[in-house]
């Protein structure tokens, strides 16, 4: 777009003009400076460009951050100053931007904007002042993409905006790049920060130059920071499609920007300090009131203990002697065992003798068998030899029999050349006379001449009529690329309505809520949830869904319980019902990646063949748990699928999990029943289950008297297995996209209609253009039709010349006829070859059919002798088989006695360790009865080998293994006659006991860091409070006047809270006499109210502001003539004195009479096709001379 840039300050002549035209480009923007007081007619409050989708900004050179400027670091009290200073907060002093250059810009501030293919510009240069910059122009000339270019250009994300979210949306259509380029004033003593930021129309991404060198996102964010350019704050960025927002702002979020733009510099670090430490200190208020709580309840629980200890000593004789029998007797059945294991192993040895002596007494005859089978091979391999010999040979016989009958055919068909060559003489005499007498037919047709028009003359009058239709054709192309354009608008927006209608219905579904709050969680499990949902036809049996989605509870009361059994992985578990299955999954997810290339997930998978006998029953029967007061076992409690049972079984165990929750339940009795012993065997390990909110998880030690243990716990409130709501935040901002996209769909299909009506008057112009061009064709085709008939006659002569050629070519019939002869001679000189070599095959055939016969013989002979004496070898071997089958089946019991042996001996050794680690008494004791009886051994074997009577065994273990085992029976009886006590009772006094001493120390540590944080939320407080209420008070003063200066009533308040986080500011506005002051809301006041309010609170905070440049657009939408020129004179008065900031007021309209300042500029955007040429006619200060100088004379005249 040919720009041209004129800005001046009001009074003064242009301070610089640039100017670059291209004249290939269809649009331009013109930017001037007005004289103060010119009116503008166009007050249009439509928007100046297409609304964009608002969704994050996805540009990969980072989003620019937020804050000012940098954080100070802060001592333990949350201030700037050293923790012993107790000193009074200083008096406020009013925090101003960095000291201004001679040339009035603040390091910061905006020095020149060139844009390049941004937008709605082609190419646009200009220098803002370093004061006010009234922005003016009608709507859709590309003011608000001035404040897109400083958002984006200074590395700000285009969220600010409320606009496109993608950056190469902002570059302009039809161009494949552009760019922005923002020079900022440096600090003193250095030069100008210059930006330049390069988009692309086909990529997201972009580049960023920083004074001409390759810079990244960071630097430039960087630099942001050090400069204290603050366009992410509303405070000091107010985009025209968030100015509604600024109304929206909680009271809270007031604040913080507040603190940011203006005060104090270190307001948002002490208000931080004030949050962070009242958050820690109200957590560590309500964790040492649980922990008190909880400190009472263990101190009256263990002085109940007390009494049970007591009883507790009449137990340990009977622990004693179950721990030595639970040693002695694996021990003795080891013994047992080996001596039979011994037996069994003289036996094997004796059995494998005799089969050795019966395999070599068969050994010679074998081996005669062997030696025969080799022969009876090697003849057999000999006779198919000579059978392959021969049929190869056949084979060539048949060959040369093929290959002479080839050449019989080829002589037939040399003989009958022969006999036609005579005919064919006679045909080529005939075609050349014929072709000749062609010849001379055509030549006489061209000889024939037709009189044409010039084809010239047709073809400047086509040319002449294509000129004058050219103008018309480019309107027929703008308007179809203006109909393109409409159609894929329409398009987008009916697609992003559906769109917005499929969500919609996706946040109403419950299943798909319950995936959302699935997601929320863990993301890569509700993936995997959505691929299984559109791949499940993959699997061989369906794939049950994590129970956080296919499992439910429909009593309600239940929840809490059944989801305290499910830990966090079995709440994401897929479960599988075969192998193939299971690993077809785990390759989809780990190996082929089908959740993204690059994307690593751990997905948790679960399958095991079923078995019965691996599942542990309930420790209970229905009976039994009704009579202790449970209300049932979890399973009972939740709705599955069919096939899940088992995974809810073998892996979370849900049918051993009792539930009483009306806490009328025996835990004594539980815990017995959960610790008992089946009749098979099995169990007796313990169990958990829940009375009331309690969880009880009943075990017994691994080792020594294997005590009983009970661990309590409170129920968590369930958060997984129950219905999701619907996110009516969610559902708010869909509705709210959804009416954006139908307004301009709307507006698309009233564009469309004008276009239609515009598409009828060009066809009707071009059908003059049609008739025309029809007749000078018709006039062309004549011209044409006697092109075609020379060029078609000229052909045929010239082919039919080269015909006749080749036919006088062609050589005389005897030297062909020499020729064929000698082919037939050479032909049948190959027959006789072939003969002679076909006889001499059928010789060796019958050579090589007698050996082959011969060798077939002797095979058969050989294959007699070898079945005769197999027979023999066969009845040789019945003994030896006999033997041999014998000796398997002793040296199978053999083996089996061994690894029954070496089992259990490893079982003798593993309970003897255990017991050394855990009950070291013991231990010594069974070491004593070992020792004894080896010496007794040792004694028994001395006497055998002297033939002396062996000692007596009175004083040593000398019970077998099942007297032992009846002996550990007896004592395990009487142990369960003794239920009186806890067995657990010392082991959990104990430890409580050491769990309450731990806890007091804990909570008096907790008291001194509750107080040192009560110190420092007072010393930050006593520093953030003062400061923040001497902002809010200047801001309030000015707030105050300027709504009394317009006959209405404003008031600025802070709002304390008790938490910290919860201070707000609160605006209250009142616009009618008849009203009372009221908070500002996003509903409760008008758009015009809304938009005066902003704009008054920016004013009162522009004086205050430590950023080195604002900017508001369209803030006067709404507003009425009188509060509009109220607020413009105001605006003028603080922007404008010496001491203010940059700043930026952009507006579409423009009121007569308003107050100017010799410090503001004014910035004027005109748009059109075509900028003259000459220079002059462009300088509207030279234009508003001449009105001066005209309006002069008028009145002297006068």
């Amino acid at each position: 777009m040919p720009g041209r840039v004129m800005s001046a300050t009001s009074g003064r002549a242009p301070a610089g003009v640039r100017i670059k035209e291209e004249r290939t480009r269809r649009s331009r923007a013109e930017v001037e400076e007005p004289e103060a007081g010119d009116d503008t007619a166009d007050q249009d409050a439509e928007g100046e460009e297409d609304a964009e989708n608002p969704v994050d900004d996805a540009d990969d050179q980072g989003e620019g951050s937020s804050r000012g400027v940098k954080r100070s670091r802060v001592n333990e009290n949350g201030d700037s100053v050293p923790s012993d200073s107790q000193s009074p907060p200083p008096e406020r002093i009013r925090v101003k931007t960095q000291p201004r250059d001679v040339d009035g810009f603040i390091p910061g501030s905006i020095v020149r904007i060139q844009l390049e293919n941004f937008v709605t510009y082609d190419w646009v240069e200009f220098f803002p002042g370093a004061y006010l910059n009234m922005i003016l122009g009608p709507n859709g000339t590309g003011k608000s993409s001035i404040a897109c270019a400083i958002c984006l250009g200074l590395n700000f994300p285009p969220s600010v905006l409320g606009r496109a979210s993608d950056l190469n949306l902002f570059v302009k259509h039809g161009h494949s790049e552009g760019h922005i380029e923002i020079e900022l004033k440096g600090s003193l003593g250095k030069p100008n920060v210059i930006i330049r930021r390069m988009l692309k129309s086909t990529s997201k991404s972009s580049q960023f130059l920083l004074n001409g060198k390759s810079a990244s996102g960071r630097d430039i964010n960087a630099k942001m920071a050090e400069l204290n350019v603050q366009v992410g704050n509303l405070c000091s960025f107010l985009p025209q499609d968030r100015v509604s927002e600024f109304a929206q702002m909680t009271p809270q979020q007031l604040l913080r920007e507040t603190q940011r733009a203006a005060g104090d510099e270190n307001l948002t670090t002490w208000h931080d300090t004030l949050i962070s430490a009242g958050k820690e200190l109200k957590q560590l208020q309500e964790l040492m009131g649980g922990e008190r709580d909880q400190l009472k309840t263990m101190q009256e629980r263990n002085e109940g203990l007390e009494r049970e200890v007591q009883r507790y000593n009449e137990r340990k004789q009977i622990e004693h002697d179950i721990a030595l029998l639970e040693i002695l007797l694996p021990v003795q059945r080891y013994r047992e065992h080996r001596v039979k294991c011994l037996e069994v192993k003289e036996q094997s040895r004796i059995l494998h003798a005799k089969v050795i002596k019966l395999k070599e007494k068969n050994a010679p005859a074998h081996d005669l068998l062997q030696k025969l089978t080799t022969q009876h091979k090697d003849h057999e391999k000999r006779r198919e030899e000579l059978k392959r010999s021969t049929q190869q040979k056949f084979k060539k016989m048949t060959e040369k029999w093929d290959g002479n009958g080839k050449l019989e055919t080829a002589m037939g068909e040399e003989e009958d050349k022969l006999h036609r060559l005579k005919e064919q003489e006679k045909e080529r005499q005939k075609k050349m006379k014929r072709y000749e007498s062609d010849i001379a037919g055509y030549e006489a047709e061209l000889a024939v001449k037709v009189e044409v028009e010039d084809i010239s003359d047709v073809k400047r009058d086509a040319d002449q009529i294509s000129a004058e239709r050219i103008p018309l054709q480019k309107r027929y192309a703008a308007w179809q690329a203006s109909y393109r354009e409409i159609v894929n608008t329409k398009v987008t927006q009916q697609g992003r309505i559906e769109g917005c209608n499929a969500r919609l219905k996706q946040l109403d579904d419950a299943s798909t809520r319950k995936l959302q709050q699935f997601e929320r969680w863990d993301r890569d499990h509700a993936d995997a949830v959505r691929w299984l949902r559109a791949n499940q036809n993959k699997f061989e049996k369906e794939i049950f869904e994590p129970p956080i989605l296919s499992v439910s509870i429909p009593d309600k009361r239940y929840a809490d319980a059944v989801e305290s059994f499910f830990n966090q992985n079995t709440m994401k578990t897929f479960v599988m019902q075969t192998q193939r299955d299971y690993d077809l999954f785990n390759k989809y997810m780990h190996t082929e990646h089908a959740l993204g290339q690059n994307r690593k997930v751990r997905i948790n998978t679960w399958f095991r063949p079923y078995n019965e006998e691996s599942v542990s029953e309930p420790p209970m029967s229905p009976t039994e748990l009704e009579e202790v007061g449970f209300d049932g076992y979890a399973l009972q409690f939740i709705e599955y699928p069919k096939g899940m049972e088992w995974w809810l079984k073998d892996s979370v165990g849900l049918h051993r999990y009792a539930i009483g929750i009306s806490r009328q339940v025996d835990v004594q009795r539980a815990m017995q029943a959960v610790t008992r012993i089946g009749p098979n065997g099995r169990g007796g390990n313990g169990a958990s289950f829940i009375v009331g909110n309690v969880v009880h998880q009943v075990s017994r030690s691994r080792y020594g008297k294997r005590a009983v243990q009970n661990m309590t716990r409170d129920v968590r409130p369930a958060r997984n297995l129950v219905n999701a709501s619907v996110d009516q935040e969610v559902k708010s901002r869909i509705e709210s996209e959804m009416r954006e996209y139908q307004t301009e769909l709307d507006m698309a299909l009233a564009r469309q209609k004008e276009l239609d009506d515009e598409k009828r008057a060009i066809e009707a112009e071009d059908e003059g253009f049609k008739k025309r061009m029809i007749e000078v064709q018709a006039r062309r085709k004549v011209i044409q039709d006697e092109q075609a008939r020379v060029g078609a006659l000229k052909s045929k002569l010239e082919r039919i010349t080269r015909a006749l050629q080749d036919l006088q070519k062609v050589p005389p019939a005897d030297q062909k006829r020499a020729q064929i002869k000698k082919e037939i001679n050479r032909l049948a000189r190959e027959r006789t070859k072939l003969a002679r070599d076909y006889v001499e095959l059928s010789k060796a055939v019958v050579a090589e059919q007698k050996e082959a016969t011969k060798a077939g013989l002797e095979y058969l002979q050989i294959g007699a002798n070898k079945a005769a004496l197999a027979e023999l070898c066969k009845r040789k071997d019945e003994r030896y088989e006999i033997a041999l089958a014998a000796w398997h089946e002793v040296n199978e019991e053999y083996k089996r006695l061994k690894a029954t042996t070496q089992v259990i001996l490893a079982e003798s050794k593993a309970i003897v360790e255990a017991a050394d680690a855990a009950n070291p008494e013991i231990y010594e004791e069974f070491n004593e009865i070992g020792r004894i009886r080896m010496e007794w051994d040792q004694e028994v074997k001395e006497a055998n080998d002297a033939g002396r009577t062996p000692p007596p065994g009175d004083h040593i273990e000398q019970r077998s293994a099942e007297q032992l085992e009846a002996d550990l029976e007896e004592q395990r009886n009487r142990l369960e006659l003794n239920l009186n006590t806890n067995p657990g009772v010392i082991e959990q006094y104990e430890r409580r006991k050491q769990e309450i001493e731990n806890m007091t120390r804990t909570l008096e540590e907790k008291q001194k860091k509750v107080d040192r944080i009560e110190r420092n939320i007072k010393n930050a407080r006593d520093n953030w409070q003062p400061a923040l209420e001497d902002l809010v008070q200047s801001i309030g003063k000015k707030f105050s006047a300027a709504f009394d200066r317009i006959g209405c009533a404003g008031e600025i308040r802070i709002s304390e809270h008790e938490d910290y986080e919860k201070w707000a500011i609160d605006i209250l506005v009142k616009f009618r006499s008849t009203e009372k002051l009221q908070l500002l809301t996003g509903q409760r006041q008008s758009g015009g109210e809304r938009s005066l309010t902003t704009i008054l609170y920016l004013m009162s905070l522009t004086e205050e502001a430590r950023a080195p440049f604002s900017l508001v657009d369209e803030i006067n939408q709404g507003m009425d003539q009188r509060a509009e020129r109220n607020v413009h004179n105001s605006m003028v008065d603080v922007t404008c004195k010496e001491d203010s900031a940059q700043y930026f007021l952009i507006t579409p309209k423009l009121l007569p009479d308003l107050n100017y300042h010799e410090r503001m500029r004014i910035l004027c955007v005109n748009n059109g096709e075509w900028l003259p040429e000459e220079r002059g006619l462009g300088d509207m200060m030279g234009m508003i001379n001449n009105y001066h100088q005209l309006r002069n004379r008028a009145q002297n005249s006068n």
